[in-house]
């Protein structure tokens, strides 16, 4: 699973990001929206967090030492999850403030036209953003549906990236809605509701990036065909009986750890066994090149004995 497809979607979207961010606190100086400020801070969180990923890459890339012997690849989750604590913080809960603070003393919007250009390209631009993470997540996703592949992938930048622009086109949509009525109701609670409404969007995105986060930073073992085209390799191996039992663990999105138990005739010698372990890594290596550190235990088939 390489890097680069998610690096290219990241850089994508901090371009995007930073772009807009500053499109939107000029839109909101002009206009004085408080839909406007709440996309501004959602799109500076968003910049802030694809600077978080990438450093995230750049930490995993460094190498085992005595400290950390399986390696820094968990850095990637770990940064991850501060991406998701940083939405929810900077993003969810200052919207959700300023939403607040305009439905209880609202005020008269200036130039709301120029706070809608703004949106309108800023939902090109997240349009784009959003394309590119589809188009790299692809290959990777398969057939399985778009909500399948941010549960079970075990890269997270991607599924970060693609609800990260998610959460933005549906928050641009609704600053729109928001000012939209503004100007053809006249009544300026209609913003601040815009406003509230981004902040529950952004709190709901945080919690499933927080959830899916930590559940790779405690440890995900291989996916069901990943496990089975590991227990295939193995049990075709020359010598080999049957896998008592198998454990896995990804150390990070490109290197799993695989531990397994495997059965071989009672009568087999030390130089076979040797052999035999080396013949298995490398099959399963073959079927699951992200199993990089393997541990294979030689026993005796007792069910069978029995």
């Amino acid at each position: 699973m390489s890097t680069e497809g998610s690096t290219k979607a990241i850089l994508a979207a901090l371009a995007a990001n930073a772009g807009i961010a500053a499109a939107k606190f000029v839109g909101y100086v002009i206009t004085g929206s408080s839909s406007m400020l709440a996309e501004a801070v959602h799109s500076v969180a968003d910049t802030s967090n694809q600077g978080l990923l990438l450093f995230g890459q750049r930490e995993a890339r460094k190498e085992p030492d005595s400290l950390h012997q399986f390696g820094y690849g968990r850095s990637r989750y770990f940064y991850s999850f501060v991406v998701a604590l940083v939405l929810f913080s900077l993003g969810a809960i200052f919207a959700l403030y300023e939403g607040y603070h305009k439905i209880t003393h609202p005020e008269s919007l200036t130039s709301p036209i120029v706070a809608i250009v703004i949106l309108v390209v800023a939902i090109g631009l997240e349009s784009y953003s959003f394309r590119t993470a589809m188009v790299e997540s692809r290959p990777l996703k398969g057939n399985s549906s778009w909500w399948q592949f941010i549960r079970r992938s075990r890269s997270p930048e991607l599924p970060v990236v693609l609800l990260e622009d998610t959460g933005a086109l549906i928050g641009l949509a609704l600053a729109l809605t928001g000012i939209g009525l503004t100007i053809l109701t006249g009544n300026p609670v209609w913003d601040g509701i815009g406003t509230a409404c981004i902040g529950v969007l952004l709190g709901v995105i945080a919690v499933i990036l927080m959830v899916e986060m930590h559940s790779l930073l405690i440890g995900e073992g291989a996916t069901a065909d990943e496990c089975q085209a590991i227990r295939t390799a193995l049990e075709q191996t020359v010598n080999v009986d049957r896998v008592i039992h198998l454990r896995t663990q990804y150390l990070g999105p490109e290197e799993m750890l695989v531990g397994a138990k495997i059965a071989l005739g009672a009568h087999t010698d030390l130089a076979t066994v040797a052999a035999t372990i080396d013949n298995a890594e490398a099959a399963v290596r073959a079927v699951v090149p992200a199993a990089r550190v393997i541990y294979l235990e030689p026993d005796l088939d007792r069910a069978l004995a029995r």
